[in-house]
């Protein structure tokens, strides 16, 4: 599925299926504004106000949902927050200033954990076929609190490894209670670490290769 942009008297709602893992947050909080399953246009900016359309867009964990207004300008601004979050038995949410492999990728992404994804780096579902399992409330490390909580954050996804990020970092569990504080890290993304989210080597004698 291709990106698609549809525009508004006042908004313009970006939709890039490519990075939807249907979390269902858009047709069930607005099904006036996303319609699935029908012939022809299914988003339909004109119903909300742009504050409605921006916090669909915030609702969006995978990034698939971005807005700007019909006039070019921004309307979703860098967290004050960098923040990580590990999804139930699925991805990892990130919300910050995401550069992915030196691209800009918005604020929003939704990245592998199971290994199993055929769209890598991004989460593309396949957690729930591959029967995944992996708690949203792992352990947590003490740590300091950051000097600055927000700012880039850089994300590396290692050939056929974990995922390097870079940046100032809070790695939150499913419920909100922070697991730890980073200003670098490396993730597992091959499914097998026994100490997720982090690596431990185990993508070595998993084979785990990150070629779609």
């Amino acid at each position: 599925m291709s990106r698609d942009s549809l525009r508004g008297a006042q908004v313009v709602i970006h939709f890039d299926g490519q990075r939807c893992i249907h979390s269902r947050h858009c047709v069930l909080d607005r099904p006036d504004v996303f319609v699935p399953n029908v012939d022809g246009e299914w988003i339909h900016p004109d119903q909300a106000t742009p504050a409605e359309v921006l916090e669909l867009a915030h609702n969006c964990p995978s990034g698939a949902i971005s807005c700007e207004a019909a006039d070019g300008s921004a309307m979703e601004f860098a967290p004050r927050v960098n923040t990580l979050r590990l999804r139930e038995n699925g991805p990892l949410a990130l919300h910050a200033a995401i550069t992915l492999n030196g691209k800009d990728e918005g604020y929003r992404l939704t990245l592998c954990r199971c290994g199993a994804s055929e769209n890598k780096p991004f989460c593309d579902g396949s957690h729930t076929a591959a029967g995944f399992m992996a708690s949203g409330e792992a352990d947590t490390s003490p740590s300091e609190p950051l000097a600055q909580r927000d700012g880039p954050l850089l994300v590396e996804p290692t050939k056929n490894g974990p995922l390097h990020l870079s940046g100032n970092l809070e790695i939150v569990s499913g419920t909100g209670h922070t697991i730890d504080r980073v200003t670098d890290c490396w993730l597992c993304r091959c499914g097998h670490s026994n100490n997720k989210p982090f690596c431990d080597g185990s993508h070595l004698t998993a084979g785990f290769r990150s070629e779609p």
